[in-house]
């Protein structure tokens, strides 16, 4: 087992099967997590390899399948670390989108709001409810990680709704970090581009290249961030090394939202 800031955690890692999700919970394992709770809705093959990946950094891996969106569901993955007698993180990470031109407002439907609002911010509320307890029984604070996006920040994004379903993420961290202190600490990370297979999805691969290299042309560090970027950035706000940040909105994007005036003015 690893040194780091989460040595002998109870971790609880929502939509945790690829992605951002997995390297949140091998991030964790990595630095001295005792356990990690990793959900998943449907990729049940995906979800065992990353327990495989967690356990070979020295946790116990427990999998939990569950739709976030289901408040039964959010209870029954709060179970999972009931043996454990308390959560000392709980990272909202399960999301989902509609990808949609912005200008095309007959492009989503008010279904398509009500989709992605149900599991990017009911579902991240449901999951800190049927936690309470158990976070509020950590030795220190208990930490809520929500993950946002740049796209609830600026506007942009994979659509309309899914910008403000991360916008109206954020507001919740704020409004639930101040609900909750001072037994639980509740923040916020807002990835740009992370360079997963969700981008590329039903795309060749050249132009998965393309929107890799655009990725990394439009960002003023020059990189396409990769899951275990963005992870470092995530397991920081609910590590003891954070144990006075709450309320805080993390952008981790490379620097993606300097070019865009609202931010640089405000």
């Amino acid at each position: 087992m690893a040194g780091g800031g989460f040595e002998d955690f109870v971790v609880v890692v929502t939509g945790a099967s690829t992605g951002l999700g997995r390297a949140i919970a091998v991030e964790t394992a990595r630095q001295g997590a005792e356990a990690v709770v990793v959900n998943y809705a449907r990729s049940a093959a995906e979800a065992e390899e990353t327990a495989r990946l967690v356990e070979a950094e020295g946790a116990k891996a427990v999998l939990v399948q569950g739709d976030v969106a289901s408040d039964v569901d959010c209870k029954k993955i709060a179970a999972a670390a009931q043996t454990f007698g308390r959560i000392d993180a709980l990272f909202n990470n399960a999301g989902i989108t509609r990808f949609a031109n912005h200008a095309d407002m007959d492009a989503v439907s008010a279904q398509d709001f009500l989709d992605l609002y149900a599991v990017n911010v009911v579902g991240a509320f449901q999951m800190v409810r049927a936690c309470r307890a158990l976070l509020e029984a950590a030795p220190q604070p208990g930490a809520v990680v929500n993950t946002a996006s740049i796209a609830g920040v600026t506007g942009i994004g994979s659509s309309v709704p899914y910008a403000a379903s991360k916008g109206a993420l954020t507001t919740m961290t704020l409004s639930l970090a101040r609900a909750l202190a001072p037994r639980i600490r509740v923040n916020a990370v807002c990835p740009g581009f992370i360079d997963t297979p969700w981008f590329g999805k039903g795309l060749p691969e050249a132009a998965v290249d393309r929107i890799r290299a655009n990725a990394a042309a439009g960002t003023p560090l020059k990189v396409a961030s990769t899951p275990e970027d963005i992870a470092a950035a995530t397991v920081f706000l609910a590590s003891r090394a954070s144990r006075h940040v709450t309320g805080e909105t993390l952008l981790v994007d490379a620097g993606s939202h300097l070019g865009y005036a609202a931010l640089v003015a405000r």
